[in-house]
């Protein structure tokens, strides 16, 4: 059966009278050659857990099932949970979880599979791709990889570098914790029913080693949050809405790291953020 033809998936929501869910963002993929290229960069191995996050009907799921160990297929529409068992009967390595991914313990789960390396793979709703992209590595996850789908713009931001205009905290965040590479632009023909914009695939390649040496890793995300809370107004400016710096103290940090006050976050770099945290986490 072709999971990933409109036909199939047409007859499948005949059989369980199941409803498209705008609210949770279902758009299921029907292209088989952007199916081949996120399996093919998630460089799946038989000695590999997959977690695949919004399996759907099981398109990416079966494609991995027949290449990893293990895959945990994490659904949070009650809806499809049959269907899933039903789509995915004929393999023996899948495990069905109803749930939001948001609230799962997946370190809890990789810890229990007793797989040598862990992959992350989805195609996400566009609503709550930051929250979960987020979550992710601020959970500190022990995936080597994560592959998915995720609307264009929100890829374009995570790629993008310091002085350009997508560049902002997500970019910065998302650089820390991984390497990011560019896997596939999707138009949005390709998907059923047609979301109205374009989709990317990203993997993001967990560090191993971080690209800065912190003092106060908490910090440096404040500073970061801060910088592009007010992206238009200047270092000294948007910084002293840390709050627990005043105002000159922020000037001295800057004077004391080389960077101009006058300039804006959107032009720092990694290290430069990590300058600015950790002379203002040594001063404290």
């Amino acid at each position: 059966m072709k999971l990933y033809a409109p036909s199939t998936i047409r007859e499948i929501k005949d059989k369980y009278g199941f409803k498209l869910s705008k609210s949770l963002g279902q758009n299921f993929l029907t292209d088989k050659n952007i199916i081949d290229k996120i399996i093919e960069a998630t460089e799946i191995t038989d000695e590999d857990l997959v977690i695949e996050i919004g399996p759907g009907i099981g398109v990416l799921t079966a494609e991995a099932a027949q290449l990893a160990k293990k895959v945990v297929a994490v659904e949070i529409d009650r809806n499809l949970i049959p269907i899933l068992r039903d789509t995915l009967k004929e393999f023996d390595n899948i495990e069905i979880i109803n749930k939001d991914v948001l609230k799962a313990d997946l370190n809890a789960v990789i810890a229990a599979s007793g797989c040598k390396k862990t992959k992350i793979i989805g195609n996400l709703p566009y609503y709550i791709t930051t929250p979960i992209i987020m979550g992710l590595l601020e959970s500190h996850v022990a995936a080597d990889s994560i592959t998915i789908m995720m609307q264009k713009e929100v890829a374009d931001r995570i790629k993008a570098g310091p002085g350009t205009k997508a560049y902002g905290a997500l970019s910065a965040a998302v650089q820390y914790y991984c390497t990011v590479v560019t896997v596939a632009t999707v138009p949005k023909e390709v998907f059923f029913p047609a979301p109205k914009v374009d989709s990317a695939v990203l993997r993001l390649d967990l560090r191993l080693e971080k690209p800065v040496e912190l003092v106060d890793e908490q910090l440096f995300f404040r500073c970061i949050k801060a910088g592009f809370g007010q992206r238009r107004k200047t270092l000294s400016n948007s910084l002293s809405q840390l709050g627990d710096f005043t105002k000159e103290e922020i000037k001295t940090c800057l004077a004391g790291t080389g960077i101009d006050e006058k300039r804006r976050a959107e032009t720092l770099s990694l290290s430069e953020f990590a300058a600015i945290a950790n002379h203002l986490a040594k001063g404290k």
